[in-house]
């Protein structure tokens, strides 16, 4: 299987290669404020209001869209799964974007934070397609493979062998497409975020996880490395403006 990446996201993966770069930093002890159990609550609902804007200003719909508007023709139906959905706003960029050329989509949307689903549901009243299921990814089964697997801005919420067992089952329940995106690591990414969150972006909760998860996201080779552990083979792989990259098989 041969995949075309779009050549103005081709990177220079051997310079990234060759940059010396501190290894990648997890202590499974210490857990994103979002991901702690806990009730819905105004601090929740605004650190995940927070993750919207963030995914609308710094290029998460964008890249989500470029891959599905070559991947959803129009009067087509598409199966699909969103694997840690938040607060679903992906799912509901993908309906909106499959209602304007007259295709039809299912979308399951799984996350294992019962706050986090109720908040998701209360936003999509309007996106029948879309079907909650609380549920952790790593041990999702499902009886029916996916046209589409989706994994947003999430890998690095997990350890190395969490994160190549989520790859892996990103693999095993798509039948034609899996798009992962995440941040990729460096000095772009940290200054960034230390500015956002110091400037802008100053509740505890997103200030906080926003930072953890810069330290814990995966260099563009780290990432590599992951999706071939995890059985991946002849998969693109592309880095994105704002310190996004993505890893998909078509």
């Amino acid at each position: 299987m041969s995949t075309k990446i779009p050549a103005r996201f081709i990177s220079v993966s051997g310079l990234l290669s060759k940059q010396r770069m501190a290894r990648r930093r997890f202590d499974p002890a210490v857990l994103e404020m979002m991901d702690r159990p806990q009730p819905v609550s105004a601090e929740l609902q605004r650190d995940l209001e927070r993750i919207r804007q963030l995914n609308r200003l710094f290029g998460s719909y964008q890249l989500i869209l470029e891959f599905v508007r070559r991947w959803i023709k129009p009067q087509s139906h598409v199966r699909i799964v969103d694997l840690a959905t938040g607060s679903a706003d992906i799912p509901r960029q993908i309906v909106d974007f499959a209602r304007s050329i007259g295709a039809t989509v299912d979308i399951d949307a799984l996350d294992q934070q019962s706050a986090t689903l109720e908040i998701a549901r209360s936003l999509s009243g309007n996106y029948p397609e879309i079907h909650f299921c609380e549920a952790d990814v790593l041990r999702f089964e499902c009886i029916e493979s996916y046209d589409l697997v989706l994994n947003t801005m999430t890998l690095h919420h997990f350890s190395d062998s969490d994160a190549v067992q989520l790859l892996r089952r990103c693999r095993e329940l798509s039948r034609k497409f899996v798009l992962v995106s995440d941040l990729r690591r460096g000095s772009l990414l940290r200054v960034g975020v230390h500015l956002l969150t110091a400037l802008i972006f100053r509740e505890p909760m997103t200030r906080f996880d926003a930072r953890l998860s810069a330290e814990r996201a995966f260099s563009f080779s780290e990432l590599a490395n992951l999706a071939r552990r995890a059985g991946w083979t002849n998969f693109g792989h592309g880095n994105f403006r704002f310190a996004r990259q993505a890893i998909w098989i078509e």
